[in-house]
């Protein structure tokens, strides 16, 4: 199981966000402060230090959490694909912002001596997407390992309980407050999902990614179309709402075609969405949750 066609294509948010984690956990492991980033109740209500806030959302603090939350920020990828940049942007920040406030809150209230330093690390927004990964992202394969049965997305299931058990409660709490995060976003809290930043921050982060081989940049007017889009989608788009081809008829990349079905949509449907728009795949994406919402 994969988030489609490897590399950042249209994913140029998690670019950015996977670039600063890597780096910022190398910069302050070479330092050797790794261990004293996370949050703690004095650092929160005593003596707040704004860059180790910003530090403990992005460095991790140990090799082993980096190198299975960069795979998960990896794959999780494929929800800004669906959902567009600008929205995904949206979802950083309310994952950010509420897990933070979460943790904060459980220091207060369980006042446990364990608790004092939570584990460092992008836990909030890690575990927020597997809030729409388990609704909306189906299975695509399912086989047995000596007689149980399990399936692709088990693979991303035990990288999480991986990086949410690396440190036991320092970072089992972390992961608790993602995942309520998660579920706030996804039960539109606020109606947080309708809320979108200025163009220019979207453009900012596109500005960041390299184009894909063989790939046209999209153009000004199909940026980040889907951007409107409230929520995750996975499911197939209903055969009884088909989407004619029009005059166009240049046969879509395959590269886009299996972008589209990693999404949860049906190959032929995608395929004459990506026909449609002219091969564009964000604009084909539009097009595609358009027809499953009417």
């Amino acid at each position: 199981m994969n988030g489609g066609p490897s590399g950042f294509q249209n994913a140029p948010v998690s670019r950015a966000f996977v670039l600063a984690s890597g780096l910022l956990t190398i910069y302050f492991g070479i330092q050797g402060r790794s261990s004293t980033l996370g949050l703690s109740y004095q650092d929160s209500f005593n003596k707040l230090k704004v860059w180790k806030l910003i530090a403990s959302v992005f460095a991790f603090s140990s090799t082993p959490e980096l190198m299975f939350g960069l795979y998960l920020l990896y794959y999780f990828r494929v929800f800004e694909r669906q959902i567009g940049s600008n929205k995904y942007s949206v979802f950083i920040l309310f994952s950010v912002i509420v897990s933070s406030l979460f943790e904060v809150l459980a220091l207060t209230l369980l006042k446990d001596p364990t608790l004092n330093i939570l584990t460092s690390g992008p836990y909030g927004l890690i575990f927020s997407s597997f809030v729409p990964f388990y609704f909306d992202i189906p299975v695509s394969t399912r086989f047995r390992i000596f007689g149980v049965s399990i399936s692709d997305k088990s693979f991303i299931y035990l990288a999480g309980l991986q990086l949410l058990f690396s440190s036991w409660k320092r970072s089992i709490l972390p992961g608790i407050c993602g995942i309520l995060a998660g579920s706030l976003y996804r039960l539109n809290i606020l109606r947080i999902r309708k809320i979108k930043f200025p163009a220019f921050v979207a453009s900012f982060f596109s500005r960041l990614s390299l184009p894909s081989p063989g790939t046209a940049p999209p153009s000004t007017a199909s940026r980040n179309v889907i951007g409107n889009v409230p929520s995750f989608p996975g499911r197939e788009v209903q055969r009884n709402n088909p989407i004619a081809p029009p005059a166009f008829t240049t046969e879509p990349p395959e590269e886009s075609i299996t972008t589209l079905v990693s999404m949860g949509f049906d190959r032929n449907t995608a395929r004459q969405a990506l026909i449609h728009a002219r091969n564009d795949i964000n604009m084909a994406t539009n097009l595609l949750l358009e027809s499953q919402s009417n």
